[in-house]
C-alpha cells in the first residue's frame, strides 16, 4: 500500500519542470531532447534515445502515443514505459505542444505514478483544512495580526483580517489554558518566543451569531520556514459549544443534587438550589412556595395561584432582586406568565425590560436592562408546591430548549425534596404536638423542691425523640422526680413515652419504692404486645430508660433508682458536682435482672440535675466529655435555676441538636423542725384518746384550731385501727405543710379498705369518715410496715 508520512512537507508538484522527468519531441514524434532527470527514473541516457521515435519507450507499443490529436492544449495522463533494465513503470505525464525553428513539437514532463499520488493526496489533505473541513484554522503573524482564515475559521473571524488576537472579540473568557493573571497578548507572546503550542478553551460571542456565546478548543502553535524563520502563529480550533454546554448541565445538575437532596427543612433546599444556579445558569433566581407548606399544613389544592411565600433568592447583582429579605409574601397578577405557568402546570418564558423579575407582572422601564425569565412550577405528584423563577440578564444567551429542559429537571429535584421536607415537617409538627401534649405544661406546685425544667426537640432528620421528665407530689410532703428516654423517633416514639409517663405517674400513686416501681414498669413493658412480637416490633419500648427519685424533705434523703439512665448530678451548696453512686439497672423491657435503690441524704439547697444522654452526647462529644462539661457547668449553686438550664442549653446544645434533650434541675428544701412532730404509742386501746389530745395540743401550738375537730376524729380512727389490726407500736406524725398532713405508722402489712357500712353495722364508717374530712389519704408500705395518711386543705 502506498504511504506518506504527514511530516513530509514538500508540496511542489512532482510535474513542475524543475524537478520532473522531461523530454522533447519533434513534431514525427522523435525524440531530441531528454534530461537528466528523465535519466535517473528510466535509466537510457540522452544519447541512447534522443533520435529514436518516443513510442519505443512504451511498454506497449500499440498504446496512444502524445500528439495523436491535434491541440494546443496541455494533456495529462497515465502511461506505461519500459525500464531500460526492461521492467515496466507507471508514469504520470503532461504533454504540451511548443513550437520549434523547425516546426511544432512536443514537451512531455513526467514523474513516478507513485509520487504523483502522494502529491494529489497532500493537494487534497490541503484542500479538505482550507475549504471543508469543521476544524477553523487561522494565521497570526508576528505583530498578532490576523492575515489569513480558511472557510471554517471564517464563520467566527469574518470581516476581521487585520485585526489583534486581543482585539477581535468582545469579552472573550478563557475557560482553560490562561492563568487569571494572564492575557492573550502576553500568552502568544511567550509562545512566539518558547515554541511550546498554547491549548486553550475559549468562551465567547462571534460576528455572526452575537446574541449566544460559543465555545471552542484551541491549539496554538508557532509557524516558520525551512531556514527557521519565524513566520507568526496558527491557531487551530473546533467549535464544541454543544459539547460543553452538555458538560456543564450534567455538572449542574449534579451539584445541585448534592445541594438539595437529603436536606429536610424547604428553606435550605431552596437555597442550595439557587446557589448553583447563579451564576452558571442564571443572572438571578428566586424560589416560591405556598405559605401553608412551610409549616406542614396542607396545599389548598386550586387552579388559582395561592398565597406564596418568597423562601429564598440570589443574583449576580442586588438590582435584580427585591429590596426585602425573604421570607416575604408574594403576588401574582391574574395576566402574569407567572399565573400562566401555575395554570398550565408548564415552562414560560418572557421578555422583560425589568431589573426586579420577580415581583409580578413585568414593569417597562426604557431604562430597564433588557432581560429574559423562565417561570418553571414545582409539581408534585399531589399538585403544584410552588415556583421557581430564572432570570437572565444580556450577558447571558436567551434560554435555549435545552435550557427549559435543564429548567425543569432542575425543579422536578426540587419538589421532590420540597415534598419529602413538607411530610417530615408535617410528622414532626404532629409527633411535637403529641409529645408536647403528653409532656407536663407546669409542674405541680410544692414544698420539697424548687425546680426548672427544658425539653428541646431534635432538629434533623431523626425527628422528635422519646425524653420525657415529670415532678409528682407524694405523700408526707415527698416529691417524686422522673426523666426517661424512649429509644427512636417520631410519632411512635412520642406515644410510648406518653404511655410510659402515664404508667409512672399510676405507679407513683400506690407510694412504691423507686426499685419496685421500675421492676412493675419494666413488668408491663415486657408485656406489651410489641415487646412480644420481637425486637423489630419492640425497638419503640425495648431500650427504653428511665430514672426514679423520691426526695423527702423531712429527712433529706433521696432514694434513687434507675433503669439503664444515666446518674443524676447533684450539686452541693458549697459548689462540688458529682454524679450520684446510683446502681445502674438494665433498660426496660430487657426483664431478668433486679433493680436497686441508693438512699442519699442531701444537705439543704442542693441542686439535683436529672438528664437525658442527648444533652451531654453526641457524635462530635463522647460520653465522658459531654459529662465533665455538664459537671462544670453546674458548679454554680448560686445561680438561678432557669438560668442554670439556659446556660445547659446554650454550652451542650449546639443549633440544630442531632438529639432530642430533657432537663429537670431541682433545689432541695427542707422542712422546719417546728412543722414536723411526731409520737410514738403503744398499742393500747386506751391511748386513743391521748392521741387526740397530743394533736389538739400540737394545733393549738400552729394555731390551726379550727382544724381541731376534724383531726381528732382523724387521729382516733387511724390509731384505733391500727391497734386493732396490727402488733407492735404505732408512730402518729403530724406535718404542717401546705396541707395538714396526719400519718399513723404501724407493723401491719394489710390495707384498710374503705367501704360503705349497712345500716345494721355498728363498725365499718370510720374510714368513710376520714374520706369525707380529707382532701386525700392512702396508705404507703415500708420494710417495717406500713404508713396511713390523711391529708387535710389548710384555710389560708
Amino acid at each position: 500500500m502506498e504511504t506518506f508520512s504527514i511530516g513530509d512537507v514538500d508540496l511542489v508538484c512532482p510535474l513542475d519542470a524543475s524537478r520532473a522527468a522531461a523530454a522533447l519531441l519533434d513534431d514525427r514524434g522523435m525524440v531530441i531532447g531528454w534530461n537528466e532527470k528523465a535519466r535517473e527514473l528510466l535509466g537510457y541516457r540522452a544519447k541512447d534515445v534522443v533520435g529514436l521515435p518516443a513510442a519505443q519507450l512504451l511498454a506497449d507499443e500499440n498504446g496512444a502515443r502524445p500528439g495523436a490529436s491535434v491541440t494546443d492544449q496541455p494533456m495529462t495522463g497515465t502511461v506505461i514505459l519500459r525500464h531500460q533494465d526492461g521492467h515496466r513503470v507507471s508514469f504520470g505525464i503532461q504533454a504540451c505542444r511548443v513550437r520549434q525553428a523547425s516546426g511544432v513539437g512536443w514537451l512531455l514532463v513526467g514523474a513516478a505514478r507513485t509520487a504523483l499520488s502522494r502529491w494529489r493526496m497532500k493537494q487534497a489533505i490541503l484542500k479538505g483544512l482550507f475549504a471543508q473541513s469543521p476544524i477553523g484554522l487561522a494565521v497570526y503573524d508576528t505583530d498578532q495580526q490576523l492575515t489569513w482564515v480558511n472557510v471554517a475559521g471564517d464563520e467566527v473571524l469574518a470581516g476581521l483580517i487585520g485585526a489583534r488576537a486581543d482585539t477581535m472579540l468582545p469579552d472573550v473568557e478563557y475557560l482553560s489554558g490562561l492563568d487569571d493573571n494572564d492575557d492573550t497578548t502576553r500568552a502568544l507572546e511567550r509562545l512566539l518566543r518558547t515554541g511550546e503550542p498554547l491549548t486553550t478553551l475559549t468562551r465567547a460571542r462571534p460576528p455572526r451569531d452575537a446574541e449566544r456565546h460559543h465555545v471552542w478548543s484551541s491549539t496554538i502553535f508557532r509557524l516558520r520556514d525551512e531556514t527557521g524563520e519565524i513566520l507568526g502563529l496558527c491557531d487551530a480550533f473546533t467549535d464544541v459549544t454543544t459539547r460543553y454546554n452538555d458538560q456543564q448541565r450534567l455538572l449542574l445538575l449534579s451539584e445541585a443534587g448534592l445541594h438539595i437532596s437529603g436536606r429536610l427543612d424547604m428553606t435550605e433546599i431552596a437555597a442550595g438550589l439557587i446557589s448553583v444556579c447563579v451564576p452558571r445558569f442564571a443572572a438571578a433566581v428566586t424560589v416560591d412556595i405556598e405559605d401553608p407548606l412551610l409549616h406542614g399544613g396542607e396545599s389548598p389544592f386550586t387552579t388559582e395561584v395561592p398565597a406564596l411565600t418568597r423562601v429564598a433568592q440570589n443574583a449576580i447583582h442586588e438590582r435584580y432582586l427585591d429590596a426585602d429579605p425573604p421570607p416575604y409574601a408574594v403576588h401574582y397578577p391574574a395576566e402574569s406568565a407567572q399565573t400562566r405557568s401555575w395554570t398550565t402546570g408548564q415552562a414560560v418564558t418572557s421578555k422583560i425590560r425589568s431589573a426586579t423579575p420577580a415581583a409580578g407582572a413585568p414593569v417597562s422601564e426604557p431604562d430597564d436592562e433588557p432581560a429574559e425569565q423562565l417561570l418553571v412550577p414545582l409539581r408534585t405528584p399531589r399538585a403544584t408546591i410552588g415556583m421557581v423563577t430564572f432570570l437572565r440578564s444580556a450577558q447571558f444567551d436567551p434560554f435555549a430548549e435545552d435550557d427549559v429542559s435543564l429548567a425543569e429537571e432542575l425543579a422536578a429535584r426540587a419538589a421532590v425534596s420540597l415534598d419529602n421536607a413538607w411530610r417530615y415537617a408535617r410528622e414532626h409538627a404532629t409527633a411535637l404536638t403529641l409529645q408536647q401534649s403528653l409532656l407536663p405544661s407546669g409542674l405541680p406546685s410544692q414544698t420539697a423542691v424548687e425546680v426548672a425544667h427544658r425539653y428541646l426537640p431534635a432538629r434533623s432528620s431523626a425527628g422528635v425523640g422519646g425524653d420525657w421528665f415529670d415532678l409528682i407530689p407524694l405523700s408526707g410532703t415527698r416529691v417524686a422526680l422522673v426523666v426517661g428516654d424512649v429509644v427512636g423517633h417520631g410519632l411512635q416514639a412520642a406515644a410510648t413515652m406518653g404511655r410510659l409517663r402515664t404508667t409512672v405517674r399510676a405507679l407513683a400513686n400506690l407510694d412504691l419504692a423507686p426499685d419496685e416501681l421500675l421492676a412493675r414498669l419494666d413488668d408491663l413493658v415486657s408485656q406489651t404486645p410489641s415487646a412480644q412480637e420481637g425486637p423489630a416490633a419492640a425497638e419503640d419500648t425495648i431500650g427504653a430508660s428511665c430514672l426514679y427519685a423520691v426526695y423527702d424533705p423531712v429527712t433529706r434523703l433521696c432514694s434513687i433508682a434507675r433503669a439503664g439512665h444515666l446518674p443524676p448530678a447533684i450539686v452541693l451548696p458549697d459548689g462540688t458536682v458529682r454524679l450520684a453512686d446510683a446502681p445502674a439497672g438494665p433498660p426496660l423491657g430487657v426483664g431478668g435482672l433486679p433493680f436497686e435503690t441508693a438512699e442519699i441524704e442531701l444537705p439543704e439547697a442542693s441542686v439535683l440535675a436529672l438528664f437525658t444522654d442527648g444533652l451531654v452526647e453526641t457524635r462530635v462529644r463522647d460520653l465522658d466529655t459531654g459529662l465533665q462539661r455538664l459537671q462544670d457547668l453546674l458548679a454554680h449553686p448560686d445561680l438561678p435555676l432557669e438560668k442554670t438550664c439556659d446556660r445547659l442549653v446554650d454550652a451542650l446544645l449546639h443549633e440544630n441538636p442531632e438529639d432530642d434533650a430533657a432537663i429537670l434541675l431541682a433545689r432541695t428544701h427542707s422542712l422546719p423542725e417546728d412543722a414536723v412532730t411526731t409520737w410514738q404509742l403503744p398499742p393500747d386501746p386506751s391511748v386513743v384518746a391521748d392521741a387526740r389530745a397530743l394533736a389538739t395540743d400540737q394545733l393549738s401550738a400552729w394555731n390551726l384550731e379550727e382544724a381541731a375537730f376534724s383531726t381528732e376524729l382523724i387521729v382516733s380512727e387511724l390509731v384505733t385501727n391500727a391497734i386493732r389490726y396490727a402488733s407492735g407500736p404505732i408512730s402518729l406524725r403530724l406535718i404542717r405543710d401546705r396541707s395538714l398532713i396526719c400519718e399513723v405508722t404501724d407493723t401491719g402489712f394489710t390495707s384498710p379498705h374503705l367501704r360503705r357500712a349497712t345500716n345494721d353495722e355498728e363498725g365499718g364508717r370510720g374510714l368513710f369518715l376520714v374520706a369525707q374530712c380529707t382532701e386525700r389519704w392512702g396508705t404507703r408500705y415500708h420494710q417495717g410496715g406500713k404508713t396511713i395518711w390523711a391529708e387535710q386543705r389548710l384555710v389560708s
